[in-house]
């Protein structure tokens, strides 16, 4: 079983209807106890990362996701990538979880948001296996991750070369969405699922 971790933001049911396309049972919920019972978990997410980490601080859900991490893979999605880094300066300074080391940051250049199709490019992890270099996921954001690219699982061009997929350890995170990227976004799900 697969957990969808709800926070009160997110694109929750349509990850869970990718999953279920693909074969995998998933479930949404923001209770600890059911999500115990989860072999996997993905955190999903769009909106303001100060409003998200504040109500994942409030339900106990942040120190949750810290103590799943030590033995649970976990994959972030958009939103969900940038709160596993440490911190974001979205609407100031905001502490993340720190699953994996890196800062979130605004693009200062070119159009802002990023919408639309882009391709990833070095490839790492099991978590492309399958996937060809260049293969193109969809994209809607505004901040990015940066970090040392020895924790990129991949990398995206958009005015600068960045990180679009991070990793650490049990931890994966995809700044695209799988959930609307067709073929490839599913086979990036299964492969999650398959870890």
């Amino acid at each position: 079983m697969i957990g969808i971790v709800d926070y009160g933001m997110g694109n929750l049911r349509s990850v869970q209807k990718a999953l279920e396309f693909i074969g995998e049972s998933a479930l949404v919920s923001g209770e600890k106890s059911v999500l115990d019972g989860c072999e996997k978990l993905i955190l999903p997410g769009v909106g303001s990362f100060a409003a998200g980490m504040a109500e994942m601080n409030r339900t106990g859900l942040a120190d949750y996701m810290k103590k799943r991490a030590e033995d649970t893979k976990i994959l972030g999605i958009c939103l969900g990538m940038q709160f596993l880094l440490e911190k974001s300066y979205e609407e100031g300074e905001t502490d993340g979880l720190a699953l994996v080391p890196g800062k979130v940051i605004k693009f200062d250049q070119g159009k802002i948001p990023q919408i639309g199709w882009n391709g990833v490019f070095d490839l790492k992890t099991p978590l492309f296996s399958g996937i060809e270099e260049g293969t193109c996921f969809y994209f809607v954001h505004s901040y990015r991750a940066d970090c040392d690219f020895r924790f990129a699982a991949a990398t995206t061009e958009y005015y600068v070369n960045y990180p679009s997929a991070v990793w650490n350890k049990n931890v994966f995170g995809v700044q695209f969405h799988p959930e609307k990227s067709g073929e490839a976004g599913l086979k990036l799900l299964k492969n999650f699922c398959n870890l």
